[in-house]
């Protein structure tokens, strides 16, 4: 408050210095009062200055020391000058003299005043970083004020030479208005920025124009000044009239991208028409994203964003209902957001299944292809999953899962998840619980897309398989999965579905008994695809064949 305080006293001194230095009368009248509490104020802030602290710019430490801040202070550049620019050097005159003093010399010495100037620049560079005002406002304003003051401090000048030149009619005041000297003080200004401006702006009517040598003089270097201010003023509004529109010229540049593309790989309407309203909706959400925001921030503040945004619908999904404060803590920050427009496909049935999905806004569609028409299962919403059936089952996605209206989703890959779940074994237990529970409870449609889950469903050992001792002896949380087979490897036969899908129980007495259940004989041998006979259940991975005889 007190900086932004003077910063209203150096506009101020910025206006009545060069004024001074044209009016001589105003040093010593009205405006001497004022320019002596303005003085004492500013004489104020130095003895303040030497008890400020400040910032280390070398090892960014707050330096509080007050012998450290007084030898900054010093021996820099701004202590002499502002001893200077405070001084009241005609009132310091008259003390001593008696006398009051109009000479030129004072008018100058004022001028030391501008050095205060610094301090309005520090405010526009402080505004200027400061989120809570507009940053277009605050610039359009620093142009206006130099603009400002350009004008009152070339006026002020070429009306002090007019009346120091030693014939008042060969002035281009002089010229228009005769003794103009002992006329108004306020029309001297007038005429003085009317000239100033209408020069600046180049429009020049001609009316006021330079009489002697020495304005002509005045007059080329403030036109040669003009060159370089306007082209400064144009640039800079240039800049932030584009910078406001940047973002709408890379939409328009993505749309023309997406539409030349599909016109030259002849592209289906409807997918031209999703690519489209990605692209738009991607622009509409980047400042809800911000992913280039978020990789820059510390792990801890990017954890904490997740978990204020996501973590409500993490717990309220059914897969993750009773797991461990840990496990939630760990998946949370690992989860991305996406946006997704109407009408869009985020998974496609039989694709490979990379990651599982969590509805955290929207609505979307489970569909599936059935003698080549599409057919509605169900509708999910918040806070619904899709893709887990794929990514535990390790299969092609069963349904394509499409957006009914503008949608936001949090997802996982299939290996993140798995790392997470691998060390926390109670967690897994639980998480594959809840994911049978949610099976049984899937309307009979959208099971008679899944085969296998109805096989899984009818074993008398699923329980085991999903809550047994196997859980902490297999080297993944999730369940392994195998192919079953009725006959020796080196036999070809025939077999309905190319074998029968199971899941690995606790023993080989188990598997030899859910392969009697499932191939319809019992077996006492069991060997690989390569003739090797299976002797520990843990060697076996995902999809191996076994064959049972």
């Amino acid at each position: 408050w007190w900086r932004t305080f003077l910063v209203v006293l150096v506009v101020y001194s910025a206006w009545s210095s060069p004024f001074e230095l044209a009016f001589r009368k105003t040093s010593t009248g009205a405006l001497l009062p004022v320019d002596l509490v303005v003085d004492a104020f500013f004489a104020i802030d130095i003895v303040l200055t030497f008890f400020v602290a400040y910032l280390d710019k070398s090892t960014y430490l707050l330096i509080d020391d007050h012998k450290k801040i007084a030898m900054r202070y010093i021996t820099h550049l701004w202590f002499p000058m502002d001893v200077a620019s405070t001084l009241p050097f005609q009132t310091i005159y008259r003390i001593f003299t008696g006398k009051m003093h109009n000479g030129d010399v004072f008018g100058f010495l004022n001028l030391l005043r501008l050095w205060r100037l610094r301090r309005v620049s520090e405010l526009f560079s402080r505004l200027e970083k400061d989120t809570r005002f507009s940053y277009f406002w605050t610039r359009y304003c620093k142009l206006i004020s130099v603009t400002l003051f350009a004008v009152h401090i070339a006026g002020c000048f070429y009306y002090w030479l007019a009346i120091h030149y030693h014939v008042s009619d060969d002035t281009w005041i002089g010229s228009q208005v005769p003794d103009f000297e002992d006329r108004s003080i306020w029309l001297g200004y007038t005429y003085s920025m009317y000239w100033s401006l209408v020069t600046l702006t180049t429009t020049g009517y001609g009316d006021l124009h330079a009489q002697n040598t020495g304005e002509k003089v005045f007059s080329i270097f403030y036109m040669l000044f003009n060159i370089g201010l306007t082209a400064y003023l144009i640039g800079n509004m240039t800049n932030l009239i584009v910078h406001s529109s940047i973002r709408t010229f890379a939409m328009r540049d993505g749309i023309h991208q997406v539409l030349s593309y599909a016109s030259k790989n002849r592209l289906p309407e409807g997918l031209k028409e999703q690519m489209l309203a990605h692209v738009t909706l991607k622009f509409k959400t980047a400042e809800l994203q911000q992913e280039e925001v978020l990789q820059d921030l510390p792990k801890a503040i990017r954890s904490g964003i997740a978990q204020h945004l996501f973590r409500k619908t993490v717990d309220n999904s059914y897969l993750f209902k009773g797991v461990s404060e840990d496990f939630i803590v760990q998946l949370v920050p690992e989860m991305r957001a996406e946006y997704y427009p109407p009408k869009v496909d985020i998974v496609i049935q039989n694709e490979i299944s990379t990651d599982l999905y969590i509805i955290v806004s929207g609505a979307v569609d489970l569909v599936t292809q059935k003698n080549g028409m599409e057919q509605f299962l169900s509708k999910l919403g918040s806070p619904d999953m899709f893709g887990e059936i794929g990514v535990i089952f390790n299969i092609p996605q069963p349904f394509t899962v499409r957006t009914k209206r503008l949608s936001q989703v949090i997802r996982i890959s299939h290996n993140h998840f798995k790392q997470l779940v691998q060390p926390l074994t109670e967690d897994g237990k639980i998480i594959l619980s809840n994911f049978l529970q949610h099976l049984k409870g899937l309307k009979e449609e959208v099971l008679k897309e899944m085969p296998f889950v109805t096989e899984l469903l009818g074993e008398t050992n699923v329980e085991c398989i999903y809550s047994g001792k196997s859980m902490v002896n297999t080297p993944d949380i999730l369940p392994v999965r195998v192919v079953l087979h009725g006959h020796h490897p080196d036999i070809e036969q025939k077999e309905e579905n190319g074998g029968k899908l199971a899941h690995v129980p606790d023993s080989i007495k188990d598997l030899l008994a859910l392969a009697e259940k499932k191939l319809g004989k019992r077996g006492t041998t069991i060997l690989m695809a390569d003739g090797s006979q299976v002797e520990d259940l843990n060697a076996l991975r995902d999809n191996d064949h076994l064959y049972i005889f």
